[in-house]
């Protein structure tokens, strides 16, 4: 039986699918308490009636109002929509995981709608998603075709496994490579048409391309473009799906089949040879070329290892060609070992008109079965665009890595000494609520959520069982039964229903992200500017009273303005605040912060400048100063685990008491001589051995000293240990250094509290 095809339906939106006679259908609701309407246009008891029954004349309406209405209605044209049954398939009260299961006693075309409701900063009503499982019955035929194209195809073929086609492009047309059924490499290659015209043969240069792009592989964004040997670029990266590709390769050759006893196989190379004579191309024994979704890497050691690509069925290559070209793809015939998963498929190529307009992105999957999502732009992106040309993909987002105005070290200063802005929209958020919220809370994190009072917010570590860190945080207590846990990874969520359900705990995981989008507004002068535009209500305390970590409810300019959350948080080490808004309000939003703080000198802030601010601070960083193998002793924030006066049990509360009680490695500051910078990964040693690893370094602006954040042996942890960090091979280069107290900039945190 062929695999189960899996769907996702985003919160919001709707999903048309047909089910065959004895197909099965089973419908999940991911996170909970999400409504959600199954209607189907088939027999007239296709839908059990164990479920409440769905209006039949709300149809039209429910899709209507939803993200994706047009291919919807599209899917369903000429169809009578009051014809359909429907039923209710989740609501309010459900708890995340199955919500319907079914199977077809005849063919019928079903739609899943998953409506959503007004939602602002202050009364969050996230829609969330739904997931599809259709295992279809012995008789179906097997699914083995291309998703739909992103538009109307000008080109449009398949090549079949073990071949290549060539095929021409003009200037701003966009090519489509997609891995049909998964874990298949497609070898490509372009040429100028208008030099071969001339005779003169100029094509890609994976060598040109590393070196003026400085990595491995151009992705889309700022590092976007594949050269030819004039060191011009040829093809732009638009979208991609997989992320893990190869461009130091040759297509495979008859050498390598030669070499490994299988004479006469098939090899890319020449098949390339077949379909370029044609054109007056040489043949070539082996053809450099971009080889996508071909899964290589370089080993410490200099050599070339590669193992199944990470393509899955449907995963795709959008690239746009910056001049005519003449292009060859193939569907790569190695099946000798695991490159295309040791059985050759076939390769989709599409090429769509230059009319288009495909926003740039590069799909990103929480765990590997989940589908892909494309990097979003949030709220702020029409302001922060224009303002950057160094926009990177940050947690599946966009961000600006630095301003043209000013650059990152003046971002920097602005923080230090007046204000600046930065978007930080990629924060996870989850709505914690129900009557067992704070209970769920206090199990999952490590400080004592049962202390806080609504309006405070507490910063935390969230653990493993085995004491490492899962990710680190800030919970808002909001109300009685409601919370809001803000973290920067999105396991979290799952992680947190699945403790929900381990212990029986009556509560709902709701994601907000994509209905809540922030701002942080840090700096000395941040809160005369937010007093200035921050309207609170009587009951609420004002912008100019919120204490640390504490938090308010407001609206922007008077009572009628859009709401708003504040709290008195930052990473900066500075006296700052976040912003909380709805994405529709973000323009607004920031055009009155960057109005009314101008006077004050104002300026937007990048990840960079960030990134040197928090250093300082001695504020840590997913995957640099902890990750699942570090404890929050050894992260440097000890703190955030009351082992004493905690009374409750929480995950990863028994190894935490042994790896407290036995400490192997400690967070330190590190001083170093000179102006040369340490950075992550580098190995820090006490005479020849190696005791421990740079987790974050830079040259201060402010205090004029090369510091950095390093994890070492606690027997080289004192306060005033001579240590070196190493470079080169560790031993042949040495920066000389000292254990100092962090955070480097401020440590008792005195302007935070100012």
């Amino acid at each position: 039986m062929p695999e189960a095809e899996m769907l996702r339906v985003t919160g919001g939106s709707s999903q048309v699918f047909a089910l065959g006679k004895g197909d099965r259908l089973r419908v999940f609701d991911l996170e909970g308490g999400q409504n959600a309407l199954l209607y189907a246009f088939g027999p007239k008891d296709a839908l059990p009636a164990s479920h409440p029954a769905a209006p039949r004349d709300a149809l039209a309406g429910l899709i209507a109002a939803n993200e994706n209405a047009g291919a919807t209605h599209h899917r369903l044209a000429g169809r009578d929509l009051a014809s359909a049954s429907g039923i209710l398939v989740s609501g309010p009260q459900a708890e995340a995981g199955e919500a319907l299961a079914l199977a077809a006693e005849d063919e019928m075309t079903c739609v899943l709608i998953v409506p959503s409701t007004p939602s602002t900063a202050d009364a969050v009503a996230p829609a969330t998603d739904f997931a599809l499982e259709i295992a279809r019955s012995e008789q179906a035929p097997p699914a083995s075709q291309p998703v739909p194209p992103l538009a109307e195809p000008l080109q449009d073929f398949r090549i079949k496994a073990a071949t290549a086609e060539r095929f021409e492009v003009k200037a701003g047309q966009y090519i489509q490579i997609m891995d049909i059924d998964g874990r298949q490499c497609s070898d490509f290659l372009a040429f100028d048409t208008e030099l071969l015209g001339q005779g003169i043969e100029c094509g890609l240069d994976a060598t040109a391309t590393r070196t003026i792009m400085g990595r491995a592989y151009p992705g889309p964004g700022l590092f976007s473009k594949f050269y030819d040997q004039r060191m011009r670029a040829t093809v732009e990266v638009v979208q991609d799906t997989c992320g893990r590709h190869d461009t130091f390769g040759l297509a495979c050759t008859m050498k390598y089949y030669d070499d490994q006893g299988y004479p006469g196989h098939d090899s890319c190379s020449e098949n390339f040879n077949k379909v370029l004579a044609p054109v007056g191309i040489p043949s070539r024994p082996g053809w450099p070329a971009i080889n996508f979704f071909f899964n290589t890497q370089v080993n410490h050691d200099g050599t070339i290892g590669a193992d199944e690509p990470w393509s899955r069925p449907g995963d795709y290559v959008l690239l746009r060609a910056l001049a005519d070209l003449t292009c060859a793809a193939s569907s790569c015939a190695d099946d000798i070992d695991p490159a295309n998963g040791w059985n050759p498929t076939d390769i989709q190529v599409r090429v769509y008109g230059a009319e288009h307009d495909f926003p740039k992105a590069i799909a990103t999957r929480m765990t590997p079965d989940s589908p892909p999502v494309f990097t979003k732009e949030t709220a702020f992106h029409s302001r922060v665009a224009p303002l950057s040309r160094r926009m990177v993909e940050y947690k599946g987002y966009w961000f600006a890595n630095s301003f043209l105005a000013d650059g990152a070290v003046a971002e920097y200063w602005a923080c230090r000494e007046k204000v600046a802005v930065i978007d930080l929209s990629a924060l996870r958020k989850f709505e914690v609520l129900g009557p067992d919220a704070e209970a769920l809370l206090d199990y999952a994190v490590t400080r004592d959520v049962t202390k806080l009072a609504v309006g405070q917010v507490v910063y935390t570590a969230i653990c493993y069982p085995h004491g490492g860190m899962l990710d680190d945080g800030t919970v808002f207590r909001l109300g009685p039964q409601q919370f809001r846990l803000i973290c920067g990874d999105p396991y979290v969520g799952a992680h947190l229903r699945q403790l929900a359900v381990e212990k029986c705990f009556k509560a709902w995981v709701r994601s907000s992200t994509d209905q809540l989008h922030n701002i942080a507004v840090q700096g000395p002068k941040s809160r005369d500017l937010l007093s200035k535009i921050v309207w609170t209500a009587p009951t609420q305390p004002a912008v100019t009273e919120i204490g640390v970590f504490r938090s308010t409810v407001g609206r922007l300019g008077d009572a009628q303005g859009p709401a708003l959350v504040v709290s008195r948080t930052g990473y900066t080490g500075e006296l700052g605040y976040e912003i909380f808004c709805h994405p529709r309000d973000g323009a607004t939003l920031w055009d009155a912060v960057f109005a009314t703080g101008k006077p004050l000198g104002v300026v937007p802030m990048g990840l960079e400048a960030l990134d040197m601010l928090r250093i300082e601070a001695g504020l840590i960083f997913a995957g640099y100063e902890f990750m699942d193998e570090i404890d929050p002793f050894e992260a440097g924030i000890g703190f955030t685990v009351p082992l004493v006066s905690k009374k409750g049990d929480f995950v990863g509360r028994e190894a935490l008491v042994k790896r407290k009680a036995e400490p192997q490695r400690k967070l330190v500051g590190l001083e170093i001589e000179g102006r040369e910078s340490a950075h992550h990964g580098d190995h820090v040693y006490a005479g020849r051995a190696r005791i421990g690893v740079v987790t974050s370094g830079m040259r201060s602006p402010i205090l004029d000293k090369t510091i950095a954040l390093a994890r070492v042996d606690v027997g080289s942890s004192a306060i005033g240990t001579e240590i070196e960090v190493g470079k080169l091979d560790g031993h042949q280069k040495r920066l000389k250094a000292k254990v100092v107290r962090f955070a480097h900039y401020d440590p008792d945190k005195t302007r935070v509290k100012m």
